[in-house]
């Protein structure tokens, strides 16, 4: 058998789904041989994983799939339930999709997700990516599924030099190649596997890997450089300031507009994000306000969040509508990681 027969995309895909028959993590949303996945569990997994840690996620998974164990149940929980249970994962309109979608699968679809790629899509928040692995994993469908460890594991196997985001069609188009007919869930989640424990960042595994052979970017000594990436730009700097109105225990807490950052979240109340520090503009309370020392840093995608953090004990202004909660129990309030960090301090004051 020639070198180029042995590295045709069908003996690629071959090598690939015997290593990953043996070396499979074992997850909370995979199923185990012989069982038929189930799609809620797929979806979920894959919106929650994206831009968040397996670690992050897999306790998370297990909470929320106890509370919430198909969809029909997630559609008839409460926004403001979901959007609390949310709270830490960040990337927070991924949430808000998630009720949509499954609201619409249980009006749409009488429960049952669809099956194919093409109508998985029309569910809101399902990009091309997430569409295409729920098809795939879930349905056993034909489906290109790349995620950032798919896009290096490619990058590397056909020496794709082109800086990301601009190589991404080329990374597709190879991933396309070599996907197979038969297992493509299997395949999608063996790239997935290899790129987290073989084909890493940094020191990536050749030794280990089943593919290794087939692999031009190892060939060419190059692997550790690919993918290529743009230069970063700098983000902004944004200041404003987090505002702790306490009274008998309590702590006044706000529901962010529903468009907009970390939306329909609660949260402690600010002014506004700007490129100065506002001080105290737009303050919630006459006061008398004491700023704290201490500052919240918090990097968002687009830009840096300073927020100086303001207290007082007393009311909140008619003008801005909120609820008292507990102090003892804030931990169950649901705060994004921002407000969580800016409250630890503040009511340490």
């Amino acid at each position: 058998m020639d070198a180029k027969h042995s590295s045709s995309p069908d003996f690629i895909a071959a090598r690939l789904l015997a290593w990953y028959d043996r070396h499979a993590r074992d997850l909370p949303w995979r199923s185990k041989p012989g069982e038929v996945a189930d799609p809620y569990r797929v979806w979920l997994s894959e919106v929650m994983l994206q831009q968040t840690t397996v670690a992050a996620v897999t306790p998370r998974f297990t909470a929320w799939t106890e509370r919430w164990p198909d969809v029909a149940s997630l559609a008839s929980a409460s926004d403001e339930d979901i959007m609390a249970a949310w709270a830490g994962l960040g990337y927070y309109a991924r949430a808000r999709n998630l009720v949509k979608a499954a609201r619409a699968v249980v009006a749409e679809h009488g429960g049952r997700f669809p099956a194919t790629e093409a109508e998985l899509r029309a569910l809101p928040g399902l990009g091309a990516y997430t569409a295409a692995a729920v098809a795939a994993i879930a349905f056993g469908e034909r489906a290109v599924v790349v995620d950032a460890n798919v896009e290096r594991v490619v990058a590397r196997l056909f020496a794709i030099r082109t800086p990301l985001p601009g190589a991404r069609p080329a990374i597709r188009e190879a991933t396309d190649r070599i996907t197979p007919d038969a297992r493509a869930g299997d395949f999608a989640q063996a790239m997935m596997d290899l790129g987290s424990s073989i084909c890493t960042v940094k020191r990536p595994q050749c030794l280990l890997c089943p593919i290794a052979v087939d692999c031009q970017a190892r060939a060419e000594g190059i692997a550790e450089t690919l993918p290529a990436k743009a230069p970063k730009k700098k983000r902004p700097y944004r200041h404003g300031t987090v505002f702790w109105i306490e009274r008998d225990g309590r702590v006044w807490l706000v529901r962010r507009p529903d468009k907009g950052m970390l939306g329909g979240m609660r949260a402690l109340p600010t002014g506004p994000w700007v490129d100065e520090r506002p001080g105290l503009e737009d303050a919630p309370g006459a006061g008398p306000w004491t700023m704290l020392n201490e500052t919240v840093v918090h990097g968002f995608t687009h830009f840096e969040l300073e927020l100086a953090l303001a207290r007082t004990d007393g009311s909140p202004d008619d003008s801005c509508p909120g609820e008292w909660w507990p102090i003892a129990n804030l931990g169950t309030a649901g705060l994004p990681t921002l407000f969580a960090r800016a409250a630890d301090l503040l009511k340490r004051a």
